[in-house]
């Protein structure tokens, strides 16, 4: 059996984002990228998926419209002398940036087996002057065309999404060269995204090239497949040390002075000593969470030190709903995201200091005097005080670790440089939504991983419920989506 190729050829107007959307797709930096025209000037091949088999999917990113209108002109003439001369004779030479654009046309012509046409999808398709000329330049290639929505601005809730994709759908309606219009931006879209994309693109492939594209998808599934099941084995192994975590309070050292000290209410031991068994928990969380931030940024092979960065995103759109103060409830959201920093175990050694030591005061504050069962449990193990995180808390956990993992599946995908906030305030409903569609497995979730002996046992079942609420928090952003891995799994 021989591998077959097929290839896409991206174009658009200049300037459109075609070469961001490029890098997205091929998840590294190709190509230039800068905000002004004709950046890219020679059409280039990029290889986006190959199989064992000897399949390759190739995309084709070409230079940019400018005088759509003139280049028209100019393609009508492709096939007679007049047009031959004008083109290799005199914009070889005058306008090589002209030229440029007819020789990628003509390479997408002949070799393209489905062209992708990018437009800006921040302005209306009415408005999109360049518009007309540029389908008639589709029809002249005679290629299947699925017109991609660039530009689309932070993510937003599916409904508004979608609603913009039917504007353009019902605009477009009117070129029968266009087979499909899908949202699929630069920036802020993961691959589940994606997944909408090959599946759309790979229904108007040549029967010939149709069993070839079927592995080809395959293998990008698979791919993807196993990084979100990774993703959510570093989600979960986070998770999990945080219920099984623990720290005996230390015992009381018996004195007359301490006694007689406490009899007055000058001294309170016990909750100091119950203060400082938090602390320690507290400064370990922050640790772990700072851990697999830094894991889940490898494996989607982004830069590790970029975790601060993730978890301050996180922490911007994340509201702890619990039964604290405003200022308490940004400190335990600080750590829970993971955006703490500076923690210290200055009350560890015995007081508080400004800073870090402050920091984490406050937060067990914040946890021992306004929402202890909201936030630790204390009991009694071998006649010995412990304390635990309570389950409320580490559903606040669960929350924010899927935040984290959709804040990295979106971040810095060949956006180069940049800046805008990809951790919307509308996600954390999302997840909350998927979370309380397991509720009712959430509390024997959090036993089962305190009590179960194997840890390896109690990780798997805790991975199960991760994995789900991960899956279904993807379907409700991406409601076009068939299924997500892991959403049929408890």
């Amino acid at each position: 059996m021989s591998g077959v190729t097929i290839q896409f050829a991206l174009i658009s107007h200049t300037n459109n984002g075609k070469t961001t959307l490029a890098r997205t797709l091929v998840g590294m930096d190709v190509g230039e990228v800068r905000d002004a025209a004709h950046v890219t000037v020679f059409a280039e091949s990029h290889t986006l998926l190959t199989t064992s088999q000897g399949d390759s999917l190739q995309l084709w990113d070409t230079p940019g419209f400018g005088d759509s209108v003139r280049l028209l002109r100019r393609l009508a003439l492709a096939g007679n002398p007049i047009g031959w001369f004008l083109r290799e004779v005199v914009d070889r030479y005058r306008d090589r940036t002209f030229w440029l654009s007819q020789n990628a046309l003509r390479t997408a012509r002949d070799a393209a087996d489905v062209v992708l046409y990018l437009v800006n999808s921040s302005e209306h398709p009415r408005d999109a002057g360049y518009l007309p000329a540029e389908m008639k330049i589709l029809e002249w290639l005679g290629k299947p065309v699925v017109v991609l929505l660039n530009q689309m601005g932070p993510p937003r809730p599916a409904p508004e999404e979608l609603a913009e994709q039917a504007t353009w759908k019902q605009h477009l309606a009117q070129y029968p060269i266009v087979r499909e219009v899908l949202a699929l931006d630069a920036f802020a879209r993961c691959w589940v995204h994606e997944r909408v994309f090959y599946e759309a693109v790979g229904k108007l492939i040549e029967p010939a090239g149709r069993e070839g594209y079927a592995r080809l998808f395959a293998a990008w599934e698979a791919n993807n497949t196993d990084r979100f099941r990774r993703a959510m084995d570093i989600t979960t192994q986070q998770l999990l040390a945080a219920a099984r975590d623990n720290e005996p309070v230390e015992e009381e050292k018996k004195s007359v002075l301490r006694s007689a000290m406490n009899a007055v209410g000058l001294r309170k031991d016990a909750e100091k000593r119950a203060e400082k068994a938090m602390a320690a928990m507290l400064e370990r969380l922050n640790g772990q969470v700072g851990a697999a931030t830094g894991r889940l940024l490898a494996l989607h092979q982004l830069d590790p030190g970029e975790a601060a960065k993730i978890n301050a995103r996180v922490r911007q759109n994340f509201a702890i709903r619990a039964p604290v103060d405003k200022a308490q409830a940004g400190l335990i959201g600080a750590i829970v995201s993971g955006a703490a920093t500076g923690l210290s175990a200055d009350l560890m050694a015995g007081g508080l200091t400004l800073g870090g030591g402050a920091l984490l005061g406050g937060l067990v504050g914040a946890l021992t005097f306004a929402g202890a069962a909201w936030g630790f449990n204390a009991s009694t193990d071998r006649n010995h005080p412990t304390v635990q995180f309570a389950d409320d808390f580490l559903k606040s956990l669960l929350v924010s670790s899927i935040l984290r993992y959709l804040a990295v599946a979106h971040f810095g995908r060949g956006r180069g440089n940049f800046v805008d906030s990809e951790a919307p305030a509308f996600w954390q409903a999302e997840v909350e939504r998927a979370v309380a569609m397991h509720d009712d497995v959430l509390g024997p979730a959090w036993r089962e991983a305190r009590m179960e002996p194997d840890a390896v046992k109690a990780k798997a079942r805790l991975d199960q419920l991760v994995t789900a609420v991960a899956a279904r928090t993807l379907e409700q952003l991406y409601p076009s989506v068939t299924a997500v891995p892991g959403r049929a799994t408890i």
